[in-house]
């Protein structure tokens, strides 16, 4: 993928792929590495390449995006067969499809949700702001997760069961998704990759936004394994792909509220919520892997409750660091983002959409107001709430989660750091628990892993943090922001400001770090010189759940992702694991590999010895009862890492027979 190439809706690299001959798509592959490799330059809304010294490829983009395959313009003899069209365009970023029956927004941004019909309890008619897109939740900063899609809003109350459009496009989805499932990663180039985009277009239009967009994360991330991204995450592709086929398998059977969940909706609904008084609380850049950069800011009003600001658009890890110096567009402020995070804002005619993100429309009028410190009414309101409490909301299916749902509001004490696969990663006392605190992105125009750094090398120090939980069988979270070191009365955001030796107290003494073997759930968290020797101890942790082979299931379900079916038909090693399971009481997890092995190695063969091919369906729905069986899993062992109520985290529903008598799916906004 090249990201100097303008994005291009995903209806014109379907149309442009399914044109070319049995003889060009075989060459495809190839293709797109020449076009991807060759130098682009942007001339207003035109980005030419450079094919050789006579011949150009010409993209028209007004607005920043292909929307017709007329826009694709080549100078070979071939044109416009040749493959040189198809090849830019698979080259190219994903755009985000828009909803054919609304108008487009401005400055389309993945996860854009159109205004559904007034629901119970609403004095006036949602709007849908004109000025106010939908960003990548923050999630998509740290990982191409982050360009996962939140849905919510609801479906028109009139239809209680899918309508016969939307199970033809809920089965193209399926069957596209689980192509890419049999060939993995490493097979699934161009020409499946375009069957995908063109099963997503079609479930835009038959009103599926949700699964449209997730098929859409899913190809973005295939593009980003295949080019050698850096920012590639395999288990981000998992994810996506699970929910995918999670969503194909649900859609053609679901009626009433569960189908308007998993319907989603195209653009996020405003409603007027009169005048608000808001605090700053902090920001964070955001940088996706689809093409999306810019700033968040975090405010609460006076009872607590969570709004963001929002300035994202396509653009690179320069437009997620500049964006911090720009005016936030709401009303007539001149406030930065950064500016904002330490002050306030009073707003009358505010609109705010369901989770939580303030609109700017022509009605809201905002002015600068005071802001508090963290420990000072309302916000001290926010770290006042239980640990525990907070990581079952966290991690609570709802269909109406909002942006903040995963944030945590802790207060820590630094104990050093400990070595992980991933590098060190600061190690603190949270509650009694010993927390791993690691960096939100690692992207190097970004501060996060520098500022961690300086941070780990001041061990005993308190700290207020702001930080998104990390699901896993041990206590995690991603740093966002931090009280200042040495001045408590000021945060800072560990995306957007450096801290420096100055800020550091200086009579702090380094300790040495933390080995892994030393930070079991029930080691002592204290070090030898401990500067707040009348603190109370820590409370009693949970029993330890590190040792539950997961993992064992959990790997085989990324290799089938990332090699395909075929690397699961290879002989060998599947019976020690399916018995380690057993002795864990995992007896499920063991029948959910044995079968993932069996059908991926099951090939019949005809009267004349050939093989016959793999029965895909059964594969499918083998791997995709093990996936979500995995992502249960994770969260009871995360909650029973926190020593959170597992019975508020998440309810596990009855076995699902299709699914190969895996836990039925999590609810569809789960996070």
């Amino acid at each position: 993928m090249n990201a100097h190439l303008p994005q291009v809706d995903p209806s014109v690299t379907a149309q442009l792929v399914a044109a070319l001959t049995p003889r060009l798509r075989k060459r495809l592959d190839a293709g797109v590495g020449k076009v991807a490799a060759r130098p682009a330059r942007r001339e207003g809304d035109v980005v030419r390449i450079a094919l050789d010294d006579e011949t150009d490829l010409e993209l028209h983009a007004p607005g920043g995006v292909v929307t017709r395959a007329e826009a694709i313009r080549c100078g070979c003899l071939l044109a416009p067969d040749c493959l040189h069209r198809a090849a830019a365009a698979s080259a190219a970023p994903v755009a985000e499809p828009t909803d054919p029956r609304t108008a487009p927004a401005p400055n389309p941004v993945p996860g854009a949700t159109s205004p559904p019909t007034t629901g119970p309890g609403t004095t006036s008619p949602p709007t849908s702001e004109p000025g106010a897109t939908d960003p990548p939740t923050p999630h998509g900063a740290a990982t191409p997760t982050a360009a996962r899609t939140r849905a919510t809003g609801a479906a028109p109350a009139a239809q209680h069961t899918p309508t016969p459009a939307q199970r033809t496009a809920a089965t193209a989805l399926h069957d596209a998704a689980a192509a890419v499932l049999e060939a993995g990663a490493d097979g699934a180039g161009a020409v499946l990759q375009a069957e995908l985009l063109r099963a997503a277009h079609t479930a835009r239009l038959a009103g599926l936004p949700r699964a449209a967009g997730r098929a859409v994360a899913v190809v973005t991330a295939l593009r980003a394994a295949r080019g050698g991204d850096p920012a590639y995450r395999l288990a981000d592709l998992t994810a996506a792909l699970r929910e995918v086929l999670e969503l194909a398998h649900r859609i053609p059977d679901a009626t009433g509220p569960e189908l308007a969940g998993l319907r989603g909706s195209a653009r996020q609904p405003y409603t007027p919520d009169g005048s608000l008084r808001l605090y700053g609380v902090f920001a964070e850049p955001v940088l996706s892997a689809t093409g999306y950069a810019g700033a968040v800011t975090w405010t609460a009003d006076p009872t607590g409750r969570l709004h963001t600001v929002s300035d994202v658009a396509p653009g690179g890890p320069e437009r997620a660091t500049g964006a911090a110096d720009r005016a936030v567009r709401i009303g007539d402020t001149s406030l930065t983002h950064r500016e904002l995070s330490r002050a306030g804002l009073a707003v009358s005619g505010a609109t705010v959409s369901p989770a939580g993100r303030l609109g700017a429309g022509a009605g809201v009028r905002a002015v600068r107001a005071s802001g508090v410190e963290w420990g000072a009414e309302p916000l001290d309101r926010l770290w006042s709430v239980p640990v525990s409490e907070q990581i079952s909301r966290s991690l609570r299916n709802d269909q109406n989660a909002r942006e903040d749902q995963d944030l945590l509001f802790l207060d820590v004490r630094l104990v050093g750091t400990v070595r992980e696969a991933a590098g060190e990663c600061l190690v603190a006392e949270c509650d009694g628990l010993m927390v791993r605190l690691t960096a939100a992105h690692d992207h190097p125009a970004l501060p996060h892993r520098e500022n961690l750094r300086l941070l780990a090398s001041v061990p005993g120090i308190r700290l207020r943090v702001v930080a998104r939980l990390t699901p896993g069988p041990l206590p995690r979270a991603a740093l966002l922001a931090v009280s200042h070191p040495t001045d408590p009365g000021r945060h800072v955001d560990l995306g957007l400001d450096r801290l420096g030796r100055a800020d550091l107290p200086s009579a702090t003494t380094r300790q040495p770090d933390l080995q892994p073997g030393a930070l079991q759930p029930g080691a002592e968290a204290r070090p030898h010189h401990d500067p707040h020797p009348d603190a109370s101890p820590p409370r009693t942790p949970p029993p330890p759940v590190e040792d539950a082979p997961v993992h064992l299931l959990r790997r085989r379900v990324t290799q089938a992702v990332s090699g395909g079916r075929r690397v699961l038909a290879f002989p060998g090693g599947r019976e020690a694991e399916v018995a380690r399971l057993r002795r864990h009481g995992l007896g499920t997890a063991g029948e959910l590999l044995t079968e993932l092995h069996t059908t991926a190695a099951d090939r019949g063969r005809d009267a004349f010895g050939r093989l016959l091919p793999a029965d895909t369906g059964r594969f499918v729905r083998a791997w995709l009862g093990a996936a979500v069986y995995t992502e249960f899993l994770d969260r009871a062992l995360c909650a029973a890492a926190w020593g959170a109520d597992l019975g508020t985290a998440g309810e596990l529903t009855a076995p699902d027979p299709e699914v190969s008598e895996a836990p039925a799916a999590p609810d569809p906004n789960a996070t």
